[in-house]
């Protein structure tokens, strides 16, 4: 499938690469607001610099990647499905969920197919503690943990104030892997129940090159609260950007045989560990796998699994053979509707009661993964 892209920033430069990964699509062509950051990428991957009106006039592109900022998903979206072209975009799906139901009800006007980011949950370690799960290895779950927390991206970031604006903060920016995984390993969520706070009314930016400058905070960046699920599992999360360091792991699920803990899913390997009652710790580890295997060096040197492009790819599988992806709009709209909601419960002071309710994503077995890869 011939593919373009829309927003030529951090991220899409990982978008470029992983066509080398996966075997149905071709970018050909990318845009830009920021026409000199278009012409970069153009020169860099050898494909053609476009304006946004001409790549999505381009009859040439069946799919748009939108890669640009949280507040222009839903333009570039619904721009992408009234030019009659399928679209694939970066977390979130859109700023609220009234948004998201405005992309639905085009895209089913059009019926043309929407899939969102984050897709790290296809992964090896997602799928491996997907398949323990299934398999009963720790029973049925009943409860479990999920921590997000760090001090925030002002430090490091260049141009950090969207973290602190509506639509991001730490559930928006990264609560939403740890949500996706939970709904891919347990299902759909049912309720939420939250508080959040704002440690401080401002940040200062320590990164270079705006050292000194203030952003003001216009989102809480603490959440807490408990999420139930519809197969009556009660899970607890802290989310936060006012922590410096803490020792908490990032996912726990608690069954009536067992425990696991699964690793960052921001990431698609990494270890699993697992017991059985009152064992000692087992470590499974998924580097072995198609979708773990070391394939990149991260910033600290050490080799990790990035296989982004996976729910694209499999995203393309689907409008092929006519069945529902993995990275669905529907699973996209839950997800966007539980990150709201965990905004809107901690506002009103009460529980919020989910509307959507996607089937669990189907499991992606080794044979699938082998078709789409290069």
């Amino acid at each position: 499938m011939k593919v373009g892209i829309i927003g030529c920033g951090n991220i899409s430069e990982t978008y470029f690469n992983c066509q080398k990964i996966f075997n149905n699509f071709e970018i050909i062509a990318c845009a830009d607001i920021n026409t000199e950051f278009a012409n970069e990428s153009a020169e860099k991957f050898n494909i053609k610099a476009q304006s946004v009106d001409d790549i999505l006039s381009n009859k040439d592109i069946d799919l748009i990647i939108n890669l640009t900022i949280p507040s222009a998903h839903k333009e570039i979206i619904i721009n992408s499905l009234k030019a009659g072209k399928h679209c694939f975009s970066e977390k979130p799906l859109a700023m609220n969920t009234k948004e998201g139901l405005d992309i639905l009800k085009i895209s089913n006007e059009k019926n043309l197919y929407v899939g969102c980011a984050p897709d790290t949950f296809l992964g090896s370690a997602g799928q491996n503690a997907r398949k323990l799960i299934e398999e009963n290895k720790i029973g049925k779950i009943v409860l479990g943990t999920f921590n997000l927390m760090s001090h925030g991206m002002e430090h490091w970031h260049p141009n950090p104030d969207f973290f602190f604006k509506p639509g991001a903060g730490p559930v928006f920016d990264l609560g939403v892997y740890y949500i996706t995984q939970l709904i891919n390993l347990i299902g759909p969520i049912k309720s939420i129940s939250s508080i959040s706070g704002t440690a401080t009314p401002e940040r200062t930016i320590t990164s270079e090159p705006r050292n000194g400058e203030k952003i003001i905070v216009e989102t809480p960046t603490t959440l807490m609260g408990s999420l139930e699920f519809h197969n009556s599992a009660k899970i607890q999360f802290f989310c936060s950007w006012d922590v410096w360091k803490h020792k908490h792991s990032t996912i726990e699920l608690y069954g009536l045989e067992g425990s696991m803990i699964v690793p960052d899913p921001n990431f698609f390997s990494g270890d699993i560990l697992i017991s059985n009652k009152e064992q000692d710790w087992q470590t499974i580890n998924n580097d072995s796998m198609l979708l773990g295997i070391p394939n990149k060096t991260d910033n600290d040197g050490s080799k990790i699994a990035n296989y982004r492009g996976i729910g694209l790819s499999d995203m393309i599988d689907a409008i092929n053979n006519q069945r529902q992806a993995r990275c669905s709009l529907d699973l996209a709209m839950h997800v966007l509707e539980v990150m709201e909601g965990i905004i809107t419960s901690s506002e009103l002071n009460e529980v919020y009661y989910l509307k959507s309710k996607p089937n669990q994503p189907k499991f992606l077995d080794e044979t699938e993964i082998e078709k789409l890869k290069v």
